[in-house]
């Protein structure tokens, strides 16, 4: 029986790479994916990019939730998601059924939580349900492992604001951070030291 996996990690671990890593990796062996990112990351529009400026169309953007089945063909060996924490709980339950029922892998990669160390709702339901939960490791700039997500706007840290803002836009940037830096940046910024 197939499983769902969830490939989790802060923002700039090499999730977009890994993924179209993956998807390389079944089409060199003959095999077909369905590679799916939600609509609302609107970074490269209908492509998947990473740091490395390697790309990849997907072949569904798929709408907040707007069902998933409709999208499987009997040829698809693995569905690919990018950007899972976009995904509805029900968007995830219904992966998971596809897992079991259609015996198909499903691999999604997305974060954990957002700027505030909240959970986003897609990410949550895959921690409750995924059968593999595997961490990409990224470092922060002290050295330490980064679990969090640090939003910037012109530099600036901020704690407030819509939880989905794609960076590069309004000028937001990310920075992954590790637990005590983030905490350290946050009290700063409260006590009102830049």
């Amino acid at each position: 029986m197939a499983k769902l996996y969830f490939r989790y990690g802060s923002m700039n671990c090499g999730k977009s790479t890994a993924i179209i890593q993956v998807a390389y990796n079944y089409e060199e062996k003959g095999f077909k994916v369905l590679l799916i990112k939600s609509s609302l990351d609107t970074k490269g529009d209908n492509k998947i990019v990473n740091r490395n400026n390697l790309s990849r169309q997907v072949d569904v953007l798929l709408p907040p939730n707007m069902p998933v089945s409709p999208y499987i063909k009997d040829d698809i060996a693995a569905i690919l998601v990018d950007e899972a924490q976009f995904l509805s709980p029900n968007q995830v339950d219904e992966l998971y059924s596809i897992s079991k029922f259609k015996n198909i892998p499903v691999i999604c990669y997305g974060l954990r939580c957002d700027f505030t160390m909240k959970g986003f709702p897609g990410a949550t339901r895959l921690l409750e349900i995924a059968d593999s939960i595997e961490e990409l490791k990224n470092i922060c700039k002290c050295g330490r492992k980064a679990t969090q997500n640090l939003r910037l706007i012109n530099n600036i840290p901020t704690f407030e604001g819509n939880q989905v803002v794609i960076d590069g836009t309004d000028q937001v940037t990310y920075e992954s951070v590790c637990g005590k830096c983030y905490l350290e940046i946050k009290n700063k910024s409260k006590e009102g030291v830049q």
